[in-house]
């Protein structure tokens, strides 16, 4: 069932973030957090449509991350006026980053519209174990045996998920 192959993919996502060096949120957290997404997207999927949500937290992200970047980014706004005297093209990659969020965001609202939010944290966990294996193949990132088990057991999660929903219907 759906059900199971949820406990599959949750569980390699523990396993692997256990194995990971770089990782520092405690696992139980890491797992328990896209849970909570999820049911919040699925809410806000009843109450509004998927354009109307995206309309009104890109205005809410700006309001929390702009503050935050200023704060946290020393002399971000220096730094990328000096830039964009010394190559304008760093407006256009600013704009073409702006465009290539907006529509990742886009892309995630149309895809819970027309499946389920939990279907939408099973696909970004399936992207979150094919980044790690790209990470690994062009980079040479060093991965542990545990780790390299608990993005197995992701992949088998969601091949179990798309199993289970292909049956269902």
């Amino acid at each position: 069932t759906a059900a199971r192959a949820l406990k599959t993919v949750l569980q390699g996502i523990l396993l692997s973030s256990e194995g990971e060096a770089e990782f520092h949120e405690p696992p139980p957290l890491h797992g328990s957090n896209g849970c909570r997404i999820s049911t919040l997207l699925f809410y806000l999927r009843e109450k509004l449509n998927s354009m109307n949500l995206l309309l009104y937290m890109a205005p809410m992200a700006v309001v929390f991350l702009l503050p935050a970047t200023l704060i946290m980014e020393e002399n971000v706004v220096g730094i990328t006026l000096a830039l964009a005297r010394d190559d304008v093209k760093i407006i256009w990659y600013l704009l073409f980053n702006s465009a290539l969020a907006y529509f990742v965001n886009l892309t995630n609202f149309l895809v819970t519209k027309h499946t389920s939010a939990l279907t939408l944290q099973v696909l970004g966990n399936a992207k979150g174990a094919v980044a790690v294996v790209v990470s690994i193949l062009i980079f040479r990132n060093p991965v542990s045996v545990t780790g390299m088990l608990g993005y197995t057991l992701t992949v088998f999660g969601v091949i179990l998920y798309s199993e289970a929903k292909k049956r269902s219907k």
